[in-house]
């Protein structure tokens, strides 16, 4: 694996359709290449936000001629972390999907406990979970979802590197690193975590391989890979913001009812 080369899909061709304000940025080009490589039927992320890691999965279902559908549930409320927020947010995510991704995308407003029921057991390819980050609200997501999951199927876990107030996803991932053979963390953008359930049927796939080789110059150099994409999107966003602003446009995902207290997201 030391020798092994490795072009993303991402660096070949991604030019994000979706730019709003989120550490999510620092991890688009991962998502892109993992959907591509995973090639999933059913996604679902708890916790859509302003739908910038949802719609970078889409976008590379679209452009990888991947046949599946993604569910994103959300209250579209906010909570203790990211503050309250308007209706507008909500607006400006459905009508992104309408525009780009009609008939293969489903919003659902509702809490992650009352989608459960809509999901059939080991039905999902691709589980990201990026509600309220407190320990207690990690665990029980991970914990009520993760049957959901197919076996040989990728959880992702947002802010696993983000110690701050009451942030308890760092904490959990830190557990679940103990008990789980195949798991990998991402340090940069506040940490993602990706965890993959046993079981499956494995298939050639280079960059799961990669992040699960558990050879640490591999690991190291697949680290700076996507350290250096997010350098790119996120001088990219600010650009493309900069520009909007003087043009007097406003940018997607600014549906704040008050200030937002610092944080990730």
């Amino acid at each position: 694996m030391k020798n092994s080369l490795y072009f993303p899909p991402s660096m070949q061709r991604f030019e994000p359709k979706r730019m709003v304000f989120s550490t999510w940025v620092d991890h688009l080009s991962f998502a892109y290449d993992l959907v591509a490589e995973l090639r999933p039927k059913i996604t679902v992320e708890l916790g859509v936000y302003n739908g910038l890691s949802f719609f970078a999965f889409c976008q590379s279902m679209v452009e990888n001629d991947i046949d599946g559908v993604a569910y994103g549930v959300d209250c579209w409320e906010g909570d203790e972390h990211t503050d309250a927020y308007d209706d507008s947010i909500y607006t400006d995510v459905a009508e992104h999907a309408r525009e780009y991704y009609r008939g293969m995308t489903y919003l659902m407003r509702m809490f992650f406990s009352e989608a459960l029921q809509h999901f059939d057991d080991e039905s999902v390819d691709l589980l990201h979970i990026d509600g309220l980050h407190t320990y207690e609200a990690i665990k029980e997501d991970f914990t009520t979802w993760y049957p959901k999951v197919k076996p040989g199927g990728i959880v992702l876990f947002h802010d696993v590197m983000a110690k701050m107030k009451d942030f308890g996803a760092w904490r959990y991932f830190e557990e679940l690193e103990k008990e789980h053979d195949e798991i990998f963390k991402f340090n940069h953008g506040y940490g993602l975590g990706v965890l993959r359930k046993p079981g499956g049927e494995r298939t050639e796939e280079h960059l799961l391989e990669l992040l699960f080789t558990k050879d640490e110059e591999t690991e190291k150099r697949l680290r700076q890979l996507y350290v250096h994409a997010g350098v790119y999107l996120e001088t990219r966003r600010r650009a493309e913001a900069f520009q909007a602003r003087r043009k007097g446009v406003k940018m997607g995902g600014e549906g704040k009812k008050q200030p937002a207290v610092g944080g990730p997201k």
